[in-house]
């Protein structure tokens, strides 16, 4: 049952609660409403009993001179027949009991009227001890009666009970009305339920509908088609939450997909250059050329450089592998005005061409890994200073955001435009390139820099002022 409960659809589960949430609300109200029309009538007929005993049974014991608790032994059982006459009718019949449960009286006269029986011991009990109304029913010969018992006193409020009334009617004409309103019930039941089922049934795949389009958008973006979207009719309802949250994941997505094809096309551009100088000059050397020394030894040092160049983007790459485990990262208390005088004395060779000003900020101790802090910020200046002229300022400070530590260089140079911003921390991603000693950089400085901003968790952004050049932020936790 469980495992075939599994592969039914979604639209026929939500149906198949709904349905039996819906029959048991149904089902309770109306028993509940039943129970509450009986029990009314069952009170308005204890009620009528009630207001046309009490008056009786009181005249007759002011009568009779039963007021006197003395005078009870003798007179209580004259003219007892009189009062149970009194308080039988049609539906109703009456019977009169000693304190031994012994029957002194029988209002039924004619063949029609009801049949009396005495009372069970529990409620006659009861009634012996003083209870006003001691109220029960009972089916008699297949009909439903009420039997009403009310203790005989000197007086109203007298603690001396000396006999009790039964009085008994049959149910037949309130279980009649109760039928009648019962089948009306029934069938009202059931024409809600039906309708309730069909119409929820109707609703929920109406809804559901709308995820039929998930589907189909899911099957579009396992295609690449990243344009497709999901409309969003309500915003407010959990669908369109839905709908919203799965757009902004096809953008990432979208995002992250072409950032992989660049990824894969920069790599394959960068990895098959000096592989192609290599087999290049290996083809000149297989023509003759190493017959010439001039000509091998400048070959050679060609694919020198080209095999440098190739296990420098190798360690790059593997660098961006290490840093995405953070249990690679050694954090332990940094001094960050020592470290920047110090990292200062070991960049000035580096920019020579380019003053360095620092911008200190307060004396603080961060947790970081000294050797990431130090080559984050090495390839932060060598990227200012390869895309800044000589004599372009380079301002190096930090500062407390919160609870972080942002550090920031800036610099005058040209700036990056506005279509580079979104894309120079991805790998092999290059800003118009400078040749720097007859060599090109990978591309890979500002992405291992984030890496490693990130691997301390930290995050680590680019902003380009107008006309003033650029400053990179990047932040540390202090904690």
């Amino acid at each position: 049952m469980k495992k075939s409960f599994k592969y039914i659809s979604l639209k026929t589960k939500l149906t198949f609660l709904y349905s039996v949430l819906l029959i048991l609300s149904v089902v309770f109200i109306s028993f509940y409403s039943y129970w509450n029309i009986w029990d009314l009538f069952t009170q308005n007929e204890v009620s009528h009993l009630r207001s046309k005993a009490k008056p009786i049974i009181e005249h007759w014991v002011s009568v009779h001179g039963l007021t006197d608790i003395s005078s009870i032994p003798v007179k209580f059982t004259s003219q007892t027949a009189l009062l149970a006459q009194d308080l039988t009718s049609k539906n109703t019949v009456a019977v009169i009991l000693t304190k031994d449960k012994k029957i002194i009286a029988d209002g039924r006269r004619l063949p029609e009227e009801p049949i009396s029986v005495p009372p069970d011991d529990l409620h006659f009990k009861k009634a012996m001890s003083g209870i006003n109304e001691v109220i029960f029913w009972k089916n008699r010969e297949g009909k439903p009666t009420l039997f009403f018992l009310i203790p005989l006193r000197p007086r109203p409020g007298s603690g001396h009970v000396f006999g009790v009334i039964q009085i008994s009617t049959t149910l037949s004409d309130i279980n009649e009305v109760l039928f009648r309103y019962g089948t009306m019930q029934v069938t009202a039941v059931v024409i809600i339920l039906f309708l309730g089922i069909v119409i929820g049934y109707w609703l929920i795949g109406l809804n559901l509908n709308k995820l039929q389009k998930f589907t189909v958008t899911c099957q579009e973006v396992a295609k690449e088609n990243f344009t497709q979207r999901i409309e969003v009719e309500n915003h407010r309802d959990e669908i369109g939450k839905l709908a919203e949250s799965f757009n902004i994941m096809i953008v990432k997505l979208e995002t992250i997909f072409n950032a992989q094809k660049r990824f894969s096309a920069n790599a394959a551009h960068e990895l098959l250059t000096p592989l192609t100088g290599i087999r290049g000059s290996f083809e000149v050397l297989f023509r003759g050329a190493q017959d010439d020394p001039e000509s091998r030894e400048k070959l050679s040092k060609g694919m020198y450089q080209e095999v440098n160049r190739l296990i420098r983007v190798c360690d790059q790459l593997l660098g961006l592998s290490r840093l995405e485990n953070s249990s690679n990262v050694g954090k332990q208390p940094v001094f960050i005005c020592d470290f920047i005088q110090d990292f200062r004395l070991r960049i000035c060779p580096l920019i020579k061409n380019n003053p360095l000003a620092i911008s200190a900020g307060p004396f603080l101790t961060v947790q970081a890994d000294p050797d990431l802090l130090e080559q984050i910020l090495l390839n932060l200046f060598s990227n200012v200073v390869c895309h800044c002229p000589p004599g372009t300022p380079i301002v190096l400070g930090w500062k407390i955001v919160s609870s972080y530590l942002e550090i920031w260089v800036s610099d005058e140079g040209p700036g990056i435009d506005k279509d580079s911003l979104d894309h120079v921390f991805e790998p092999f991603y290059r800003v118009n390139s400078i040749e720097k000693n007859g060599e090109k950089g990978a591309g890979l400085g500002l992405a291992l820099a984030r890496s490693m901003v990130e691997a301390q968790g930290g995050t680590i952004k680019v902003f380009n002022e107008n006309s003033k050049g650029t400053t990179v932020y990047f932040s540390l936790p202090l904690f």
